[in-house]
């Protein structure tokens, strides 16, 4: 009797139980399409679809927005897959990252800065969280109001700005006032430095990294 009495929303429960818990994008065949891989399955997905927990809210070049039981990603095409939780998870509830390796043998992982999403990629031999001009302007970064100075990097020596940065997030895991730098270089991506990794105990276990939050 109370499977028969059950409604839509229950059906809506179940689903969201069963969100994914790694999805990466892959492909895309025409301008609504995306090629999926979800907990190492191939999806085919249109825009608004929803297979095994995951919606497809929308597709770009070379990126894919999805939702997964209220957590929203932005996928970058041939990236590591993001991990994500099967339920709606409160802003820095969380306190452990774990990044599979990706091509190239790095760990990249999606995130946010200050509540807009961006493509994170670990460097441990960077002392801020590094973002391009570009990139600032894109999240809506006031980076010209930072502290101007110099950086050495291997084309030379180019002007910096170090900015404050009021959250960082990814995954689940949300950490408060991060240093960060803009630099005027065209990056694909937000160097994930030591400004962030050192709130965190480190460990590498084979192809996975697992960063633990200290307490």
């Amino acid at each position: 009797m109370l499977l028969r009495r059950t409604g839509p929303w229950l059906l809506a429960m179940l689903t969201a139980g069963a969100a994914a818990q790694s999805v990466s994008l892959q492909g895309s065949m025409g301008a609504n399409k995306a090629l999926l891989v979800i907990d190492g399955q191939p999806q085919m997905l249109s825009v608004g679809a929803t297979a095994r927990g995951v919606t497809l809210r929308r597709l770009g070049d070379g990126e894919a927005e999805v939702d997964v039981a209220g957590q929203v990603r932005l996928l970058r095409l041939g990236a590591a897959p993001s991990r994500l939780g099967t339920g709606v998870a409160a802003a820095g509830a969380g306190s452990s990252i774990v990044l599979p390796m990706g091509q190239g043998g790095h760990f990249s992982a999606a995130g946010s800065i200050n509540g807009k999403q961006v493509m994170f990629l670990v460097d441990t031999g960077a002392t801020s969280v590094a973002l391009s001009q570009s990139e600032a302007n894109r999240i809506g970064l006031d980076w010209k109001r930072g502290r101007p100075g110099l950086s050495h990097t291997a084309n030379g020596t180019v002007p910096v700005y170090a900015v404050n940065l009021t959250s960082v997030r990814v995954g689940d895991v949300e950490i408060a006032n991060v240093a960060g730098v803009v630099l005027p270089s065209d990056m694909p991506v937000v160097l994930l430095g030591n400004s962030f990794l050192n709130r965190f105990n480190m460990r590498r276990d084979n192809d996975v990294m697992r960063l633990e939050k200290k307490p």
